[in-house]
């Protein structure tokens, strides 16, 4: 059998990972998701290596929790999807509870200025130092990094849906508001990537099975917007990102695929997360050589047996078409899920694995 694979990410057949969500953390684990759980430099590292070793617990023979015995200072929350700090810096209010992830309040700014610098003298800012500093003078070193969000996703949380409005009534200041967003994300990607060594783990956890730390931009609202409002507002900034590689898409909607002939432009698109609902065939047929992640739906596989879980995976990396350009993951799963599911994820992942070393 032969299959392409990416130099940069390396040629690791079908990585796969899982996140678990804070209520199913909260619900089994009694950890608790104050704002403590991310700004606390101890306990910052102490119930992100409590996670790893619980996932080792219960899915070491799969790889899972493979650093349980390395005293990891997570810089971020490396086992959650929580993407707020960067809101939180450009002045969203967050509400934190015991057993949900962080919740961005939307800001409702009335107009679209934003000046990048004062990011970096917000409070939140302040104290993500403090720690930073507080935690490599006790372990000496960093590692993790933190969910930095989107430049639509960031826009939206300051301005809501009127972003959408301003779209075609103000094209020419949202530009501007744009690349304003996305100084703010490039200055801070790169002061954790100086610290650290990568900048996505927390956007996707499979990123950190392959060879290059992937710079992983989160595109979620993208669902709300038209693939040629993608290209006249937002596809330069990927094209730029493209430019330092491996660089990578997050789409967790439904509708990856409605975006495949914009994705197509970008020269280097090394990694496309793909949302429950994706067309992979379309995809793979527009990005012949990007790596497709696909996500399945935490929701969904609590109403499938085992048999349709699995069939249902089988089927999904097979439109993927390469094994080395494949991954699989599902995030956010809640208390509702039950161990029998994640079994399923991880035992059909590694019975594909064993079956593509056998035909190579």
């Amino acid at each position: 059998m032969d299959h392409t694979y990416n130099p940069l990410l390396g040629k690791e057949i079908l990585p796969v990972d899982i996140v678990l969500a804070p209520e199913w953390w909260h619900r089994h684990e009694k950890i608790t998701f104050d704002r403590d759980f991310f700004f606390h430099p101890i306990r910052r590292a102490e119930e992100e290596q409590k996670m790893e070793r619980i996932l080792y617990e219960k899915w070491g023979k799969y790889g899972l929790g493979s650093e349980k015995g390395t005293k990891r200072p997570e810089l971020g929350a490396v086992h959650l999807a929580a993407g707020f700090m960067l809101s939180e810096m450009i002045g969203c209010e967050i509400d934190y509870s015991d057993s949900h992830p962080p919740r961005v309040l939307t800001a409702n700014r009335e107009d679209l200025t934003l000046i990048p610098d004062d990011a970096f003298r917000s409070k939140a800012f302040r104290q993500f130092v403090t720690l930073k500093e507080e935690m490599k003078k006790k372990f000496g070193y960093l590692t993790g990094d933190v969910n930095w969000g989107g430049i639509l996703n960031l826009a939206m949380d300051l301005r809501g849906n009127d972003i959408l409005t301003d779209m075609m009534m103000n094209p020419g200041q949202v530009r501007s508001y744009f690349r304003q967003i996305a100084e703010v994300i490039h200055k801070f990607t790169a002061f954790i990537q100086s610290e650290t060594g990568t900048s996505s783990i927390s956007v996707n956890r499979v990123v950190k099975h392959l060879k290059n730390p992937v710079f992983l931009h989160s595109e979620c609202s993208h669902t709300m917007i038209s693939a040629g409002d993608y290209e006249d507002f937002l596809m330069d900034f990927d094209i730029a990102w493209s430019k330092n590689r491996p660089f990578g898409i997050h789409y967790c909607g439904p509708d990856p695929h409605r975006m495949a002939a914009s994705f197509a432009k970008i020269p280097h698109l090394d990694f496309l997360d793909v949302g429950w609902g994706g067309d992979l065939s379309i995809l793979r047929k527009n990005l012949p050589d990007t790596f497709l992640n696909i996500r399945l739906s935490p929701v969904e596989i609590t109403h499938m047996n085992d048999d349709e879980l699995s069939k249902t995976i089988k089927k999904l990396v097979s439109e993927s078409a390469n094994p080395y350009l494949t991954g699989i993951c599902c995030i956010n799963m809640d208390d509702t899920v039950t161990d029998d599911k994640i079994n399923t994820i991880l035992q059909t992942v590694d019975e594909l694995k064993r079956k593509v070393m056998t035909d190579l």
